[in-house]
């Protein structure tokens, strides 16, 4: 039994066993001049080829590993290059042959010098129904130019939540509790003011609204004035408080709904024009609240529009969210 034992203890998973444990330093043969020491020494001398040879192979596997993505971006920004310049030639072609189709300036026969102005001064308010000839100008006869500032604001934001909004998750809670902790907490003269400035605010701003075809105002003031009703009332109670009614839930179905219901409207009031039928929507009394067709409608999704994007703006750029 001991001559057993004492035969493990010089073999060479003895010598492993020994190196694992700390017992010895490891070798993978005992310097010898017999013939199994050679046979170990050229062992050790392939097994290190090899080792050499495979760190070899993950080396250049890695590095094409690595450099593959830099090829196909290195290809993305040549095609993202060409593609631009594409649209922008094509966009400067169109736009100078539409110069090139309008009438010179100065010319007395322009519409510009009678026509048009003629028409908004003597039949605004007889076709539109709304004595502010302004917002009967903007919302009515220039309404496909006001439904492209609305896209803009739309897009505008939409781009500004793609790059500063924050997922879901620890890093979302985080942000919640680092904007409380370096904004002032229960600050009770900001509270005690905010309390009664912001409901002032936002009745203001429905009144600029709902009135925006009697009086100056509209859409774009009314919704602006909301917008800072909202601010206000964010920084005094902070994002929790104000989530209670205004979330980002909230948020994406109100801005969502107000595009799409204007563009419905105003889609309707270019098809029935372009084919000289009559809307059939009745304009009303001039001077009452219920009167201007759908101008009244149109203000109210302006403004929803208007008022969500300042409040995402400020509520991204100040936490990353909503």
């Amino acid at each position: 039994m001991s001559r057993k034992r004492s035969d493990y203890r010089s073999t060479f998973y003895s010598r492993i066993e020994n190196f694992v444990n700390g017992k010895e330093e490891f070798l993978l043969y005992k310097p010898s001049g017999n013939t199994e020491a050679r046979q170990l020494e050229a062992l050790e001398e392939e097994l290190t080829e090899a080792a050499d040879l495979l760190d070899k192979r993950e080396a250049q596997q890695r590095l094409q590993d690595s450099t593959e993505p830099l090829d196909f971006l290195k290809k993305f920004h040549r095609l993202y290059g060409i593609i631009a310049a594409i649209i922008c030639l094509t966009m400067m072609i169109l736009l100078m042959s539409a110069v090139s189709w309008l009438p010179r300036f100065g010319n007395p026969s322009n519409p510009a010098n009678n026509e048009v102005i003629k028409r908004y001064i003597e039949k605004g308010q007889e076709e539109t129904g709304a004595v502010n000839i302004v917002t009967g100008l903007i919302l009515n006869y220039r309404g496909f130019d006001t439904m492209g500032e609305t896209h803009v604001l739309f897009i505008a934001a939409s781009c500004v939540m793609i790059l500063l909004l924050i997922a879901e998750g620890e890093e979302k809670k985080s942000s919640y509790a680092f904007d409380r902790y370096m904004e002032p907490k229960n600050d009770i003269i900001i509270q005690k003011a905010a309390n009664f400035i912001v409901p002032v605010v936002f009745v203001f701003g429905i009144y600029v609204i709902l009135n925006g075809h009697l009086s100056p105002g509209g859409g774009f003031s009314g919704g602006a004035i909301i917008g800072a009703g909202m601010i206000i009332h964010v920084s005094a109670f902070g994002f929790k408080k104000t989530g209670r009614f205004f979330n980002e839930h909230v948020y994406k179905v109100g801005k969502v709904s107000a595009l799409c219901f204007y563009v419905c409207c105003l889609s309707y009031y270019f098809y029935m024009g372009a084919h000289g039928y009559d809307n059939h929507i009745p304009l009303g009394t001039p001077g009452n609240i219920l009167s201007s067709g759908l101008i009244l409608f149109i203000n109210m999704f302006v403004g929803t529009e208007v008022a969500c994007t300042m409040y995402a703006f400020y509520a991204l750029f100040r936490k990353g969210g909503l």
